[in-house]
């Protein structure tokens, strides 16, 4: 997936799907006829300057589409209005035409500029699959200048992830570190809504997109680019391409952490991220809930097969406490994630009530460690984030 940016210039002027086939009618296929023509486009999106579609070929003919594919796309942002350009290259393997050596849909994660549409069809990998099939962590790779990048992540949905990883990297923060939190839930970005961002990040000179700063973090989202009721539908490959490029076309600067924050369960995102960068460890959120706790055990074990350190669990909601007369009710159970902590043997970070002042700041957009920094809610955060940079720096040492 490719999402471009254009300057302001560009978004007063609309585009319409008669001019995105205009521009794809001068591109040829490798077939020699006009790809317009050719019978692989799906349909195409041309809203508010956003332009979605993908080109939908056989398998066996996928790497000499590829270049095809980087023609449309530069067509496509060639036209005036364009400021989000979206273009899937997807393949599908007929029954018992490939084997999985051949490059079909058992296939390694594709690489960044190859995706795939929500309107295509099956999508597999096309290139070809690293030297060593039994080691997908050899294409790991720095991102330049970033020191250490940590992923927040959940078994399941509804825990509060989100949350926790925003107030978590302004808890780093408080630390004195240089903190980026990157928002790598594609499914459903909270990110815009719980720091208040509304504008959409601009382009640097070597076209990449420079973070937004809030709070003294560098922020970046997926939903800096779409709207906030846009409906999120994203395929494998898609979701590869989409962690990737939010990892590797994004000016990050100099940063001691990079905290992503991950979307719920153990799936391509996950992996992507395993495969892309060397993390320095995962922090799992769980509520004290049995159900929960059952999900967040899958995520442990999903990270330690993958060679990802486990830095601990937290335990969000992990009471009630009134904030009129401040009784504490323990509405979810409490203790669980303590618990389960010290039975697979992995650190337990903390506990996190469920009070008002936490739901209603992040629904405002100012986190409660940046709007109440001196209230107790905001000292459970850097205590949690103090122990993330001891493990950090432990490690660090070790090696």
């Amino acid at each position: 997936m490719f999402i471009r940016t254009e300057g302001s210039r560009r978004r007063a002027v609309s585009v319409t799907q008669q001019q995105v086939l205009d521009a794809l009618a001068k591109v040829a296929s490798p077939r020699g006829v006009a790809l317009t023509n050719a019978n692989v486009l799906s349909a195409i999106t041309a809203t508010d300057g956003k332009v979605f579609f993908s080109i939908n070929v056989d398998a066996a003919e996928a790497r000499a589409w590829e270049s095809v594919r980087a023609q449309a796309e530069a067509a496509v942002r060639a036209i005036p209005g364009v400021s989000v350009a979206m273009i899937a290259l997807t393949a599908e393997r007929k029954p018992g035409a490939a084997s999985p050596s051949s490059g079909a849909a058992s296939s390694p994660p594709p690489p960044p500029h190859q995706h795939r549409h929500a309107h295509g069809v099956q999508p597999v990998s096309a290139h070809k699959p690293p030297q060593s099939p039994a080691s997908p962590m050899s294409r790991q790779a720095e991102i330049p200048g970033v020191a250490a990048v940590i992923a927040v992540a959940s078994g399941k949905g509804g825990v509060g992830k989100s949350t926790t990883a925003l107030n978590l990297a302004l808890g780093l923060r408080d630390l004195g570190l240089r903190v980026g939190l990157l928002d790598a839930d594609i499914y459903g970005p909270s990110v815009p809504r719980l720091t208040g961002i509304h504008e959409k990040p601009k382009l640097n000179d070597d076209r990449k997109m420079i973070p937004i700063e809030r709070f003294g973090l560098s922020i970046m989202s997926i939903g800096f680019l779409v709207e906030e009721e846009t409906a999120m539908i994203w395929r494998g490959p898609m979701v590869m391409s989409a962690i990737t490029q939010m990892l590797r076309d994004v000016a990050w600067g100099t940063l001691d952490i990079l905290v992503v924050d991950m979307p719920p369960g153990t799936g391509d995102a996950q992996l992507t991220l395993a495969q892309n960068v060397p993390l320095k460890g995962a922090v799992i959120i769980s509520t004290p809930q049995d159900l929960s706790l059952i999900d967040a055990r899958r995520g442990l074990a999903m990270f330690k097969k993958v060679n990802v350190p486990v830095l601990g669990i937290v335990e969000n909601m992990s009471y009630f406490q009134c904030p009129h007369c401040g009784t504490r009710s323990d509405i979810f159970g409490h203790g669980g994630a303590r618990h389960e902590a010290e039975r697979l043997g992995v650190p337990f970070l903390g506990e996190i009530p469920l009070h008002m002042s936490i739901r209603t700041t992040s629904d405002s957009g100012n986190p409660v460690v940046a709007s109440e920094p001196d209230g107790p809610h905001a000292a459970i955060y850097r205590e949690i984030g103090t122990k993330v940079r001891d493990q950090l720096q432990g490690a660090n040492a070790a090696a």
